[in-house]
């Protein structure tokens, strides 16, 4: 499989792609305006504590307060077996307490940023752990002769004084002792500088930011599998260069400096995989198609055979449907970095063993997923039920926001929909004012209607209650400038004269 990453740099946004095969896998963005919160320390100030859920909402300096549960706090954690002797987190915080925290997650919709006071730094092949003394190894490795050898070998190499505890990283299966010594040295450095910042830091304020985009491709992204490293801006390009230099000198020949006419993300259909990304429907190669529908609550995946017909039977067509369908969601949820509640409504099949080749091929596409995702199988009612963890907005969230016509609905009422409201305004407003006239604002589609269709009806209510309703375009106003003219054929005015 071939891999590459390419990144993009304009003053305002910095924007990195992982394609493997020519097919775009992953998208990240940073906004200068917005820049990603994950992994920053912050000096908060506990601002509300809730016994009752067992958590707190601390103050950092951010729009809305971040949020902190007690599983989170360390001083709540018990080495116990008996979970009930955990510390309740109204003996270890009050409100007006100052305390140093981390953002686990970013801020989502309505909802506030996660925090933790464990502490955790990565480094290219250690995550370091400062208040904590254990050596974990990365879930990703699921080999125990091969987890244990790599705890081992880090052990071995750090001091018998050591401070702190450490989590190894997938990609140092391949690291050098020299390599794994420089990632020690470089986190215990990086600690040190926290700690003697977080000093001098007045509550609520920033004490330490991680990397920006291109940093952490390069730290956390990077790995045998990439081939190469496509950066359109030299200044970024030479900055990742020196970078690289702390973690890995051979990570500095796979950096290009791309300098062609057209536009790199262009140059790898990058752009046209990103507009499809926000698109509700997903074509497959052979003929059918997705309908993803997010939520709040949760996302819906429908898969669908549309025009694809196979030679054999349509038990078949559906089978081989259902099975390209499994690779193309497992990308679909990574590229639009959909997380929480997902549920997949596969087409029916009735054939002994279908089922279950459907769930190990779904298993496989989704195996190579950072994020950590448990498929829980068919439901009763035929559905499969899977979790994706959150730790970024979805991308339709930091691309999109709700639209004015409708409100975020999706859907707007019908032309028709709102006369038959317009006729009840009447109604209602001549039994409660005395005016003399009526005179309908709506947008050209209803007023068209009430002019056609819908012409009997108004004229018949017009007699009924005594009074002539006259009718009006938005646009037609002469006084009426572009606030009124963005009005969607929903709303209505009704002016008394």
């Amino acid at each position: 499989m071939s891999q590459e990453i390419l990144i993009n740099i304009t003053p305002q946004e910095a924007r990195a792609a992982i394609v493997e095969d020519g097919v775009l896998q992953e998208l990240h963005m940073e906004r200068s305006s917005s820049l990603g919160l994950v992994g920053n320390i912050y000096r908060g100030e506990v601002c509300r504590v809730l016994p009752g859920m067992q958590s707190a909402f601390v103050e950092i300096g951010l729009q809305r307060a971040a949020f902190l549960h007690a599983a989170d706090v360390l001083e709540c954690t018990v080495n116990d077996a008996d979970s009930e002797k955990q510390k309740a987190i109204q003996t270890v915080l009050r409100e007006g307490q100052s305390l140093i925290v981390q953002v686990l997650k970013e801020p989502m919709g309505s909802k506030g940023a996660r925090l933790t006071t464990q502490i955790s730094i990565a480094g290219r092949f250690l995550v370091y752990l400062p208040q904590q003394d254990h050596i974990g190894v990365s879930q990703r490795i699921e080999d125990e002769a091969e987890r244990e050898l790599l705890r081992e070998r880090l052990i071995r190499l750090l001091p018998e004084d050591r401070q702190g505890g450490y989590i190894i990283r997938t990609v140092s299966e391949a690291a050098t002792d020299e390599e794994l010594l420089a990632d020690i040295d470089y986190l215990q450095k990086a600690w040190v500088n926290i700690q003697a910042a977080s000093q001098d830091a007045a509550d609520r304020s920033l004490v330490f930011q991680d990397l920006g985009l291109p940093m952490r491709m390069l730290r956390d992204l990077v790995n045998e599998q990439t081939d190469r490293i496509l950066v359109d801006s030299r200044e970024t390009y030479q900055k990742l260069l020196d970078f690289s230099e702390d973690y890995s000198v051979g990570m500095a020949n796979r950096l290009q400096h791309y300098q062609g006419e057209q536009p790199l993300f262009d140059m790898h259909n990058v752009e046209n995989e990103i507009k499809k990304a926000l698109s509700r429907k997903v074509e497959l190669k052979c003929g059918g198609y997705l309908i993803i529908d997010q939520t709040e609550a949760l996302t819906t995946v429908d898969v669908n055979t549309g025009s694809y017909v196979s030679g054999n039977s349509l038990s078949d067509t559906i089978f081989k449907t259902n099975l390209e369908a499994c690779q193309c969601i497992a990308r679909q949820l990574r590229l639009r970095n959909l997380g929480g509640i997902i549920i997949i409504d596969f087409i029916d099949m009735n054939e002994d063993g279908q089922h279950a080749a459907v769930l190990e091929e779904l298993q496989k596409a989704i195996a190579k997923d950072r994020a950590r995702v448990a498929v829980h199988g068919f439901s009763a009612l035929g559905l499969v039920e899977m979790t994706r963890k959150r730790t970024r907005g979805r991308l339709a969230h930091v691309l999109c926001e709700p639209c004015p016509a409708c409100l975020g609905r999706g859907e707007l009422k019908t032309p028709q929909t709102v006369c038959y409201e317009i006729f009840r305004e009447l109604l209602r407003y001549s039994r409660q004012t005395a005016a003399r006239e009526f005179r309908v604002l709506a947008s050209q589609k209803v007023i068209d209607l009430l002019m056609g269709e819908e012409a009997q009806g108004l004229a018949d209510l017009s007699n009924f209650i005594g009074k002539p309703v006259s009718l009006q375009a938005f646009h037609d106003q002469l006084d009426l400038q572009s606030t009124e003219l963005q009005r969607t054929q929903e709303e209505f005015d009704i002016v008394l004269l």
